[in-house]
């Protein structure tokens, strides 16, 4: 592990897995919306090692090592979050329903659950197309062309997941209009 960054970051995606499903078990079991998943890159500190159970919810290990923040960062891909944070604080920008709702999906996906991804995703597409064209470029505009394209398959996956488990070709589709969607809204961010 310690000379296989690659093993560390399949571990690391393994792990958080296995938390986010417990977070999510516990979410809707205590009918609680505050609980959220848990992130690598907001953790204050990320090990693999292992130990007795005792040692382990003490916090202590027989063996591990320490993941440094740097690997468990992902790009940041707005820039200078932090003035878009002041911004809609201010009063000078507001958060479209687009946004939150795709968040949402997005982070059902990374939490392995597909069937509440196409749900979000329905709506969540549904309010970015509906929201005003303004200053649109030509890639913006393409994207946007290829999700009008993807309404229908949508629809039909929020549907599918009504009655049941997603088809793995279904999940895959939501999964790909998801990340088309968060093209967009990258390009909006950026601005």
């Amino acid at each position: 592990m310690r000379d296989a960054s690659e093993a560390v970051a399949t571990e690391l995606a393994e792990a958080l897995a296995v938390i986010n499903r417990a977070v999510h078990a516990q979410r809707t079991a205590t009918v609680d919306p505050h609980l959220h998943d848990v992130s690598a890159e907001r953790a204050l500190a990320a090990r693999i090692g292992f130990g007795t159970g005792d040692e382990l919810a003490e916090g202590r290990y027989s063996e591990a090592i320490e993941i440094p923040a740097s690997a468990r960062r992902r790009r940041i891909e707005a820039l200078r979050p932090q003035e878009r944070v002041a911004a809609v604080l201010g009063g000078g920008a507001s958060i479209s329903p687009a946004e939150d709702l795709l968040l949402r999906a997005r982070a059902d996906l990374d939490g392995e659950r597909p069937r509440e991804a196409a749900l979000q995703l329905r709506v969540g597409l549904e309010a970015l197309l509906a929201e005003p064209r303004v200053g649109v470029g030509e890639a913006e505009a393409n994207d946007l062309e290829a999700l009008e394209g993807r309404r229908a398959a949508t629809g039909d996956a929020a549907t599918e997941a009504l009655r049941g488990a997603l088809s793995r070709d279904r999940a895959a589709e939501v999964a790909e209009t998801v990340r088309l969607c968060e093209r967009v809204l990258r390009r909006r961010r950026l601005t």
